[in-house]
């Protein structure tokens, strides 16, 4: 890989980048069998010189031979890594089809693959298809009115649908899940440059086509998606799922249960607890939402020529003087903070963005660890207690429409009495409040220690044209579903496999839908199993 910059984007494209590379190199173009843009980051450290830097992947003939020759510093030999895609290796007999509960990043990368591999997969989804579901977000935004089924949270895609479809992710790959995941979302109509940009994003209005694309092709595959479907229950016999129930009443005989039910089905992890599967407490982070007019967080990024560059983001973290951490999350650059709730009588929030993220403000989670040792007694649900009773605090406080009070007035603890100095850009009522009502000082404390040292690294950020938004409480699972190290399945049950955020594997659109990869190879390793088994 070869690092080169720019300082214009639009001026570069493959072919030139090729030329610069053999430039670099300094050999003749032709040397250069081929090469591929790997990464695409913008440079903003010295504001004098913004740079655009490409990583670049050429192939070449004797790679060391000519690597020692050229003698450059940021160039190494690098040795692809392709996905193994074990259903290609698999012809499907008489296996039973497998039944998937939730179509968003886990269950539907799952229920893709499946179908791809001849399993017609039967995908449970209490929500609506993506039209219908868009509609009552949309009337839920003007009226406040929930429905429970349909909503920021569930439906068609997964909560990541209405949070701007950020893929970047921390998680390490080195077997190419993730570029397999991202050539699957390009097929389905994401930009090919999710492939190589730096912080790659689709936008919750690309989302929604994108993920009725790919259910349609789940049915032309043999799978089939079932819209206002709730997993309410299973049976087993000897260990072993037998049958998956729907709604509290139909009953499908099936030997596999994919459990990719997203980080808010709270009914649904009762229900596995109280049929005795295994699970634990986990770490968390809950918090706030804090929003800027985009042009403050863009100066500070770019400088005064910011508006010659894309929304500015940020990543923030600090640790307060007890060890506690408190840091940025889900950073929507040229978004909206939206009314994100899924239960009568509790509120939460969330950030969207479009694909082009032009909207005039800036927001980002801005929340605290929430520790174990933090949650009393032995309760394994006390982590989603907490998260409940705070956002019923949030409804109760201004009767279902977004807590907001000014940045300067939490700090200096003063109600924020009106929104008059400056309104905030939500989807969803907002109306002022004082956030300490509906926060304990496990939060507030923190974040009164955290926010002047964000100003300090982002000259505003806890200044007057600040806005925060309670609360931010779904960043992650609370609870992990235990599941056996080596197949996968929960702890004592064969067939039922706990995947993506909602079980406690994953923490983001990516790596939600590379768990559902893992679980589909696993699937398929028993699946083959099982036939070696039953053949004559």
């Amino acid at each position: 890989m070869i690092r080169i910059s720019f300082t214009e984007k639009e001026k570069i494209d493959i072919e030139a980048l090729k030329s610069v590379v053999a430039g670099k190199l300094r050999v003749d173009p032709g040397v250069l069998r081929g090469a591929v843009l790997r990464k695409l980051s913008l440079d903003a450290r010295k504001k004098d010189d913004i740079r655009y830097v490409y990583g670049v992947d050429i192939d070449v003939a004797n790679e060391e031979k000519f690597l020692k020759r050229c003698r450059i510093k940021n160039a190494c030999i690098v040795k692809p890594v392709v996905y193994e895609d074990p259903g290609e290796r698999y012809s499907s007999g008489t296996v039973k089809r497998p039944v998937i509960v939730g179509f968003g990043p886990a269950g539907m990368i799952c229920a893709y693959k499946l179908a791809q591999a001849g399993l017609r997969p039967i995908v449970l989804e209490r929500g609506c298809d993506v039209d219908k579901r868009t509609a009552d977000v949309e009337e839920f935004f003007r009226t406040g009115k929930l429905r429970p089924d349909s909503n920021v949270q569930f439906g068609e895609g997964g909560a990541g649908t209405f949070s701007d479809g950020k893929l970047n992710t921390m998680i390490h790959d080195n077997f190419g899940r993730i570029a397999h995941v991202f050539d699957i979302l390009v097929e389905f109509g994401a930009d090919p440059s999710i492939r190589y940009i730096n912080k790659p994003h689709i936008g919750t209005d690309k989302l929604r086509g994108i993920v009725k694309a790919l259910r349609e092709r789940v049915g032309e595959l043999g799978g089939e998606v079932r819209f206002n479907s709730t997993f309410t229950g299973f049976e087993e016999k000897d260990g072993t799922v037998t049958a998956a129930v729907v709604n509290g009443s139909e009953r499908i005989e099936c030997d596999t249960i994919v459990l990719a039910t997203g980080h808010s089905a709270r009914d649904t992890v009762r229900m596995l607890l109280s049929k005795g599967i295994e699970m634990e407490r986990k770490a968390f982070a809950m918090g706030v939402r804090v929003e800027h007019p985009q042009e403050l967080i863009s100066r500070a990024m770019y400088g005064a020529d910011f508006a010659k560059y894309p929304a500015a983001d940020y990543k923030l973290t600090y640790k307060t003087g007890e060890g506690r951490g408190v840091y940025s999350f889900c950073m929507c650059p040229g978004g909206v903070v939206v009314n994100a709730s899924s239960q009568e009588g509790m509120l939460c929030v969330n950030g969207m963005s479009y694909s082009a993220r032009d909207e005039a403000t800036a927001n980002s989670a801005i929340v605290v660890e929430i520790r174990e040792s933090d949650l009393t007694g032995d309760d394994v649900l006390a982590g989603m207690k907490f998260q409940e009773k705070l956002e019923k605090a949030a409804f109760d406080a201004c009767g279902g429409k977004i807590p907001t009070c000014y940045v300067t007035d939490f700090l200096e603890d003063r109600e924020t009495v009106s929104l008059d100095r400056r309104n905030p850009n939500t989807r969803g009522s907002a109306e002022a409040c004082d956030l300490t009502k509906v926060l304990p000082t496990l939060i507030t404390e923190p974040l009164r220690e955290a926010l002047p040292a964000f100003d300090r690294t982002i000259k505003g950020f806890a200044g007057e044209d600040a806005i925060m938004m309670a609360v931010e409480s779904r960043t992650s699972s609370p609870i992990r579903i235990l599941r056996e190290e080596e197949t996968f399945c929960a702890k004592g049950l064969k067939g039922l496999y706990p995947c993506g955020e909602g079980a406690g594997y994953a923490g983001g659109i990516t790596s939600a839908a590379v768990d559902g990869l893992k679980v589909y190879e696993k699937i398929i390793k028993q699946s083959m199993n099982n036939e070696m088994y039953n053949r004559p």
